[in-house]
This record gives structure tokens, sequence and C-alpha cells, in this order.
């Protein structure tokens, strides 16, 4: 029974082998990868509107100065009186049409203008009159919306919304960029493991096989092979276990390139790179001057505190009394006709005009004081909230150096580990062939070997994480990997 479950076992394996085989195959670089991420990742495609939506919020930030026109006609019809003639038109009954247009906004400077006319014709038992107006009013603030106004600070908010929508853009593609890094690294680990896993197995067998020979000729005892047979079980295991690992790895790295997983479900993905080590000029002082220029969320950090400062200075503006200067100027038109009051205007000779000054402002203006303390309050916490985000950034990028170095150490002892692994092994096997050694002992070095060379290329996947890690803590992904951020 143990046989034909180690053969179901060995079956199984072959089948998911061959499985794994049979699938199309599809070399991909690293850039490669990123390349399709940046085209295609989900994550990156829904953040790219947000650039186009906070450029079509400025543009309606803008409409603000955008004229209105108004327009409208009316009749009216006024009986005063109980007095009808026969042609219904008696004392103290009046009809009236009037017409008028205007059209008015406002200017940056704060000022705001209307350009109107108005004409009206009554009937009445005297004979058709008409009369109306043509002119401009215009009123300039002096002190409060002066410097700015809420049509100002709306566009000044949306300019800065599409700065932070940039970054928050570059931010995205900072994180899929280094996640695809990640797993890129991790399908490299688990491919390279499964090979491990398989030479262990390989190893395990072969033992198992000789000392089968062995106990048929009488030089071993049953019992170890009862040993072996556990080893070949528990490294079948491991194997499986390696192969579901990788077919995992597989599935996060299309995860991360496709925004159509069934087109890339059944490839067999195959990076074309191979892990190994190469020291990099680590340089705290470059590292941190990066952090401290490049990092997106630094950068939005300083566009809400240059942002604020704009809210607080439109606050300031609003406690002022509102003192504006007011004018208008036009003509007047009158006669028996819409012709004689057109003809009047034309002719400019009954002008009108005004000018002068009004204030207003709430007695304790209780409100706008209490606006402008407030955003100062804000203003100063933004500013500590910066500052902790610039020494929080410094103390991750050296953890993020740190930790890289200390990955690359542990190649090179791994490494060693690896060949000391493989000596101790040989020996062993040398020693066992001629009597002088136990398979239980044979099967600890093998166990050691296994976990060696696994931690070895576990070593190798660290630390090109690592290094992908504290690109991204410096904000320099995007030009470490050539990455160029096209915002449409």
């Amino acid at each position: 029974m143990k046989k034909i479950s180690a053969c179901l076992l060995l079956s199984g394996l072959v089948s998911a082998a061959l499985a794994q085989t049979n699938a199309p195959t599809r070399a991909l670089s690293l850039q490669d990868c990123i390349a399709a991420a940046i085209q295609d990742n989900f994550d990156v495609r829904i953040e790219r509107y947000e650039p186009e939506k906070a450029q079509l919020t400025l543009t309606e930030a803008y409409a603000g100065y955008e004229p209105t026109l108004s327009m409208s006609g009316t009749h009216s019809h006024n009986n005063a009186s109980g007095l009808i003639t026969t042609n219904n038109y008696g004392l103290g009954i009046t009809e009236e049409n009037s017409f008028s247009t205007s059209l008015g906004g406002s200017l940056p400077s704060g000022t705001t203008y209307s350009l109107f006319g108005n004409v009206a014709d009554t009937y009445e038992p005297s004979p058709e009159s008409a009369g109306g107006q043509v002119g401009v009013q215009v009123t300039q603030p002096l002190l409060k919306n002066l410097w700015i106004d809420s049509t100002r600070l709306g566009i000044t908010a949306a300019k800065s919304q599409v700065k932070l929508s940039e970054q928050a853009l570059r931010q995205q593609l900072i994180t899929t960029v280094t996640a695809v890094e990640t797993a890129y690294y991790e399908l490299i680990y688990a491919i390279d493991n499964v090979e491990v896993e398989r030479q262990a197995l390989a190893l395990a067998q072969t033992q198992l096989d000789q000392d089968r020979q062995r106990v048929q000729f009488g030089s071993l005892a049953p019992l170890d092979v009862q040993q072996d047979e556990s080893q070949v079980a528990q490294s079948r295991a491991d194997l499986i276990a390696a192969i579901s690992t990788r077919d995992t790895d597989q599935r996060v790295l299309k995860n991360l390139i496709t925004d159509e997983y069934s087109k890339w479900h059944a490839t067999d993905i195959q990076p074309t790179m191979t892990l190994n080590a190469v020291l990099e000029p680590f340089d705290l002082q470059d590292s941190w001057g990066k952090g401290l220029t490049q990092r997106p969320d630094l950068l939005e950090a300083r566009l809400n505190l240059t942002l604020q400062g704009i809210q607080l200075k439109y606050d300031r503006n609003q406690v002022y009394p509102e003192l504006d200067l007011v004018g208008s100027f036009g003509y007047n038109g009158a006669g028996y006709g819409y012709r004689d009051t057109f003809d009047d205007y034309g002719a400019g000779n009954r002008p009108f005009y005004t000018y002068g000054a009004q204030i207003s402002m709430p007695l304790s203006n209780l409100k706008a004081r209490s606006a402008y303390q407030a955003d100062k309050a804000t203003e100063k916490q933004l500013l500590l909230k910066l500052k902790q985000l610039e020494q929080m950034i410094m103390v991750e990028i050296d953890n993020a150096i740190g930790v890289a170095r200390s990955d690359y150490e542990s190649v090179e002892a791994t490494k060693q580990a690896r060949v000391y692994a493989e000596a101790a092994l040989d020996a062993e096997q040398k020693k066992y062939a001629v009597g002088k050694s136990t398979t239980f002992t044979v099967l600890q070095l093998q166990n050691k070997l296994t976990a060696a060379r696994s931690a070895e290329l576990r070593a190798l996947a660290n630390y090109h994480q690592a290094v992908a890690s504290l690109a991204q803590q410096e904000g320099s992904t995007l030009q470490r990997r050539n990455v160029d951020l096209t915002v449409k």
C-alpha cells in the first residue's frame, strides 16, 4: 500500500509538472511587466482619471468669470376705473409692454459689472408713449473681496487640486511598479525554489533506492529504509507546496500587469532575469535628498500647506468691511414709440450717471474672525504634520538602507552556508558508503542542504526587493525604471 500511495503521489506531481509545461509560455523581462502594468493595471487606470477630473473642475472654477445674459419681456394690464368706453380703453385703464436685457458678471479684480437696457410702451386714453434706459453699472471693492474673493479662491484651490491629482497618480504608479518588482522577484524565487525541492526529492529518492538494495544484501536494517521513505514523502510534500506557491505567485503577477486575467490565466510567465546580488552605492544623504524632494506624499503635504495659506489670505480679507465704489452711466430715451426712444439713445442727449460709495459690515464680525483664527490654527497644524512627515521619511529611508545592506550581507552568508552544506553532504555520503555513517545523519544533511539552497534564493530575492523598497521610500522608482509620467 505504501508503494501504491507513493506512486500515486509521484503521478500527481508529474501531472502537475506536465500541465505547467504544456501551458503556453511567455518570457517576460521586468521592464516588460512594468510596461504592461502601467498600461493595463486597474489601479493605475482608475487613478489616471483623477487629473482629468481635476482639470475639468479648474475649468468649471473659471466659469465664475463667465458673463450672464438675461432677457425678459412682459405685458401688463391694469384697470383702475369702472368707467369703460366702447373701445374698452377708458379712464384709469392702461396696457403696457416692457422689454429688458442685461449682460453682467465679474472680473479678476473683484469688479462686478452690468450692461443693461430696457424699454416700455404704454397704451392709455392719451396717445401711445414709450421710454427706457441703456447704460452700465459697476461696483469695485476697496477692502473685502479686493485682493481675493470666492471665485479666485476656487480657482486657486482647483489649480492645487490638479497638482495634487498628478502627485496622487505618481504615488499610484510608484506603488504599482514596486508591487510588480516585488512580485517578479518573488516569482523568480518560487520557480527556482521548485527546482531546489525537486533536487531534494531526487536526493531522497536516490538514498531510498540505494538503501533498499543494501537491505536486500543484508548490510542495512529495514528501519533505516523507513526513514528514507519518510524523507521521500516529506520531500514530495515540500515540492507540492513549492509548486503551489509558484502558481500563486504567477497569479499575483498576472493580476498586476493585466486587466484581462482570463487571457493570461493559462500563460506560464517565465522571467528572463536571474537573481544575483550587485552592491548598490547606498548614500544616506543622497537618498534623503531624493526623499525630501521627490516623495509624492510629501509634495502633496506641501501643496496642502500652500493651499491653506491661500485660504487664510481669503479669510483675512473677509474680516475687513465691505467698502465698495459704485457708479453707473447711460442714456434715457422717450417718445411716442420705440423708434423715438431708440433715436434718443443714439443721440445721447439725455444722459444719466451716479457715483458714490457704500459700506456694510456685521457689528461684531464674529463669523469672519472665528473662521480666520480657526484656519490659522489649521495652518500651524499642517506645518507640524509636514515636519513630522519629513522626519518619518528620513527614518524610513534610513531603515530601508539598513535592510538593503543587511540583505546583501545575507546573500554572501547564505551562499557560503550552501557551499558548506554541499561539501558536508558529499563527505557524509562517502562515509556512509563505507559504513562509517548512518542514514539518519545523511538525511539530516540533505535537509540542511535543501534549506541552505532555499535560504540563498530567499536572500537574493529579499535583496532585490529591499532595493526596490528603498527606491519607493525615496520616491525615485519611476526615474529608476525609466517610467515617463504623462498626464493627459
